[in-house]
């Protein structure tokens, strides 16, 4: 993986779009004290380096809840029976494509992976759990943790306002 130099209006520019990626180019200039066209050349090679993988919608899942219900979200550890680099890439390919797991992490000590997931209700959790874990004669270990309220959620990455600190 290469590193990439950044500066201080890079680090600006990256927190704004953390906080609002629907800016338009001028607002985000006039946020971080740059010309648009300056503004719009660095993005551009913040994207290209891959600092900024994606822009995506934050959905309210309480307002949703009004329409679509409110859903069930899980903390589950998962534990392995043999944890090899193999083992544990096939079972973390294996979980990523499944649309229900939101988020998957290999973990130490404990668990080796700690997954978000979300699905619609519990016979929907009981199919996910049969699916990706009862099923996997490698699953030795399952522990889910089900989410009664969400008291924060905020997807950013702290950043410090002076680079390599």
């Amino acid at each position: 993986m290469e590193q990439i130099n950044i500066d201080e209006i890079d680090i600006k520019l990256l927190d704004a779009l953390q906080d609002d990626a629907s800016l338009s180019n001028q607002a985000l200039a006039e946020r971080v004290h740059v010309s648009p066209p300056t503004c719009l050349r660095r993005v551009k090679r913040l994207r290209d380096a891959g600092l900024i993988e994606r822009e995506v919608a934050l959905l309210s899942p309480d307002k949703l809840a009004l329409t679509l219900g409110h859903g069930l979200t899980a903390i589950v550890e998962i534990t392995l029976d043999r944890q090899g680099a193999e083992q544990q890439e096939a079972f973390e390919l294996r979980v990523a494509a499944d649309e229900a797991v939101q988020q998957c992490y290999r973990v130490s000590p404990g668990p080796d992976f700690v997954l978000l997931v979300h699905v619609a209700d519990m016979p929907r959790y009981l199919a996910l759990a049969q699916r990706l874990f009862t099923s996997d004669a490698n699953v030795r270990n399952v522990k889910a943790f089900f989410s009664i309220k969400r008291s924060k959620f905020k997807p950013k990455v702290p950043l410090t306002a002076t680079p390599g600190t």
